[in-house]
């Protein structure tokens, strides 16, 4: 077994977008819209990683947090000629359900594939922003050489952050697509198919050595916190070390690429916005 490791390919792919960044001054508003620390914690790394390479962050905080505040702010965002892309951090306001904030989000400016819209049309093969973590899935694959068409893929998780969006990405390369998820009967013989599985339902742990074919490739998307306050994944990386050809630690896999891609599509976004480009598949 191979650890699959993102933090070299998420250099390469901040390098281009540094050097694209240069050209066309791209900004990123972030809303805030709640207290949480995990979300401080993430909007610390971003603003550092998007410093880096050139990208303007401009933070929105709300301390009026209802609903229609929110939806209020999102809808100006969008609105404002000297923002590419817009962010919606979670938690959101009680009441308020990402799909809905997402909607008040341009297509244009969704870098993180929260509006349906965006979903939608890439169900269809139309241009648009996967979310970041489903194409950060995509980027691991390619990096290694995994061969996509005709290929037995598994996604464990539905959820349209990663799960939905993910599995059309795999479609979209001419992969067999199986969807599962923490309901799903006999779990373990459906995972057990698949030459490429990634593990995506936020439980911990869930995936071990009994669900994975021998020599799979197995990509790690979960982010459960420890007793200890650190984070593990969903695949119980030392028991599956035995079986799988590859697999993504956590932390240290997908999340530093998701990361590096997210603040590619802002730079697409600025892009667009300035050639008045079409979107296209980065």
């Amino acid at each position: 077994m191979t650890l699959f490791e993102g933090r070299a390919l998420a250099a390469e792919i901040r390098a281009q977008v540094a050097d694209e960044a240069g050209v066309c001054a791209p900004v990123l508003a972030a809303l805030i819209a709640t207290e949480d620390p995990a979300t401080e914690w993430y909007l610390g790394a971003l603003a550092k990683a998007a410093a880096a390479v050139g990208i303007e962050l401009r933070e929105e905080r709300l301390d009026d947090t209802n609903r229609d505040r929110v939806l209020e702010r999102l809808d100006a965002l969008s609105a404002d000629a000297t923002i590419h892309a817009v962010l919606c951090l979670t938690p959101l306001p009680e009441g308020l359900r990402l799909s809905e904030a997402g909607e008040r989000i341009a297509p244009g400016k969704d870098v993180d594939g929260a509006n349906p819209t965006s979903l939608g049309r890439l169900a269809a093969g139309l241009p648009s922003f996967p979310p970041a973590t489903a194409q950060a899935v995509m980027e691991l694959l390619h990096h290694a050489g995994t061969p996509l068409t005709g290929a037995e893929a598994v996604v464990v998780g539905r959820s349209t952050v990663v799960g939905k969006p993910l599995a059309l990405l795999l479609l979209a390369e001419h992969a067999t697509v199986t969807v599962c998820h923490t309901r799903t009967r006999e779990l373990a013989a459906e995972t057990r198919r698949a030459e490429i599985l990634v593990a995506a339902a936020g439980r911990r742990h869930l995936i071990g050595a009994e669900h994975v074919k021998p020599g799979a490739i197995v990509i790690d998307v979960g982010t459960n916190e420890t007793e200890e306050g650190g984070i593990t994944g969903d695949v119980d990386t030392a028991a599956v070390e035995a079986v799988a050809a590859k697999v993504t630690p956590v932390p240290g896999g997908v999340g530093p690429v998701t990361t590096a891609v997210l603040l590619r599509n802002v730079v697409a976004a600025a892009r667009e916005a300035r050639d008045k480009a079409p979107l296209r598949f980065s």
